[in-house]
């Protein structure tokens, strides 16, 4: 079906719909849905953009089909749904939100941590009968059940809470995404150590037809891959500004160097203050980035070396020549 608009689709339930309208706005992606029952919407900053709300699952089909061009869903409903045709092309696996892990849980009284003791609690107990094993997963986990040898299995297919399946008798454990893991503790489940069948968050995702025949596809891919990269670098990065004594910015620059939280992401950017009167001590300005966990040592260390007046603030984004991900979306579609 040929169409002119370009579609993205964002998650319409669940802790990842609130999640990815404020990570778009943090990005200055700001999704404008003026009725909440709709499940249409746009972003004011990407006018040749339709924003639609779907099931996460949904999402991956649609992008797979071609009834979507781009949309936000969690790595792990990707990983289970996107097919092998290759027409699902992740841009941008780490978006920083939705983390969890979909991973095996077993009954507290089996009394294992691991793999090893699954098996030799299912050939003590079970005798030939297959383990049974409730999941919404069933590509991952019989993939992932294959690879470490647990068979003769059973993929028992639910939907809703996973979590009582074992204490009713349909299931022997499950295979579920746990966040914090205390629902599985308040339901005396325990994860197995080994038993992490993958690790996800919100991913972006596009339709690789559509990148390859449709130019347009290409630009707004660019727009939105520009802001979440610059987004999200930004966030490990504070700016530090700072007046410091000096004959000139090479000078400073070079008593900066000595300190190791003092380079920046190229180097500072170092300016003259305009004195008051022509007597005053010649005084520069200093901007550097430093990252937000060597914010202490990084003024400690400017003021070692002269600095004064230490004013530190927040870093919006952080662009680069060209984002990163959206070249190696280039070099994907070769």
């Amino acid at each position: 079906m040929n169409r002119s608009d370009i579609r993205l689709a964002l998650p319409s339930k669940g802790r990842l719909e609130p999640e990815s309208l404020e990570f778009l706005a943090a990005c200055s992606l700001r999704v404008y849905k003026p009725n909440p029952r709709q499940y249409q919407a746009s972003i004011p900053a990407i006018p040749n953009l339709a924003v639609l709300f779907q099931r996460p699952g949904d999402i991956v089909v649609g992008v797979r089909a071609g009834s979507l061009d781009f949309g936000i869903a969690g790595l792990d409903i990707v990983a289970e749904k996107k097919g092998d045709n290759g027409d699902v092309l992740i841009l941008h696996d780490e978006l920083g939100f939705g983390e969890c892990a979909l991973t095996l849980a077993v009954p507290e009284e089996w009394n294992v941590t691991d793999l090893k003791g699954v098996a030799a609690v299912a050939r003590a107990t079970l005798g030939d009968r297959p383990i049974r094993v409730a999941t919404k997963y069933p590509t991952l986990t019989a993939r992932f059940l294959d690879q470490h040898n647990l068979t003769p299995y059973q993929l028992i297919n639910a939907e809703g809470t996973l979590e009582i399946a074992p204490l009713i008798g349909y299931a022997d454990f499950i295979s579920d995404l746990v966040s914090s893991g205390q629902t599985l503790r308040d339901n005396r489940l325990v994860p197995l150590d080994d038993g992490v069948i993958l690790k996800s968050q919100a991913c972006l995702i596009a339709n690789r037809k559509a990148l390859k025949t449709r130019p347009e596809m290409l630009s707004v891919a660019h727009e939105l891959l520009e802001f979440i990269e610059a987004h999200l670098r930004a966030e490990n990065f504070f700016m530090v500004t700072a007046n410091m004594r000096g004959d000139s910015p090479q000078a400073i620059s070079q008593k900066m160097f000595t300190q190791p939280d003092l380079v920046g992401l190229q180097g500072p950017t170092i300016s003259p203050v305009v004195p008051h009167t022509e007597k005053e001590i010649s005084w520069h300005a200093v901007n550097i980035i430093v990252r937000k966990d060597r914010i202490s040592p990084a003024v400690s260390q400017l003021r070692a070396i002269g600095g004064s007046g230490v004013i530190v603030t927040p870093v919006t984004y952080i662009f680069e020549e060209e984002p990163a991900r959206y070249k190696a979306m280039l070099d994907a579609l070769k």
